[in-house]
């Protein structure tokens, strides 16, 4: 099944293909980082993009330009905060590495941001049972890569697990669909 859809302005341009990332994050916190001109010539029938475990499954997938903060969250309420220079780049066949400790063996990634301008980007993450909270980007530490992370929702009965996390900014609407 479709899991993402990136939008590039010009996939033939080989200074944006060269300077720019996929990243992609798997659901047992796995994180792999190619170059988009990895992608600029695909197949008819398309091309290999990530190479996942059988327990595992992509979650989300973003375009970085090289200097990009990760930010990924998990279920059990915790992100975590790391370069993206922390991901070295990898094929497209390779699956990837660690990018963030789960808390236990139902924790799950939910979701993971690139952050490019942590002045104007804030981050909001939402609760199975509709409650949300959004922060500014500065209030999660910078860690290493392969960490637990820090607390950003406190999961009760009455919030449930967190579902996603998105990067907004002020000037932005917002719809939650259930």
């Amino acid at each position: 099944r479709v899991n993402a859809c990136l939008y590039i302005k010009d996939l033939k341009n080989a200074d944006f293909c060269s300077t720019h990332y996929v990243v992609f994050a798997t659901e047992r916190g796995i994180v792999k980082k190619t170059c988009l001109t990895e992608y600029s010539r695909p197949r008819m029938n398309g091309v290999n993009a990530i190479n996942i475990n059988e327990d595992d499954r992509l979650v989300s997938v973003v375009l970085t330009n090289g200097n990009d903060e990760i930010l990924m969250a998990n279920r059990g309420g915790r992100a975590i905060r790391f370069p993206e220079s922390a991901i070295r780049p990898m094929g497209r066949t390779a699956t990837g590495v660690r990018g963030m400790v789960l808390d236990g063996p139902e924790d799950a990634i939910v979701g993971m941001v690139a952050i490019n301008d942590s002045e104007k980007e804030t981050v909001l993450v939402v609760s199975e049972n509709g409650f949300g909270k959004r922060s500014v980007v500065e209030d999660y530490r910078r860690t290493g890569r392969s960490a637990k992370g820090v607390k950003t929702l406190n999961i009760t009965d009455k919030t449930g697990a967190v579902i996603a996390i998105k990067c907004v900014k002020e000037d932005e609407d917002l719809m939650i669909i259930n």
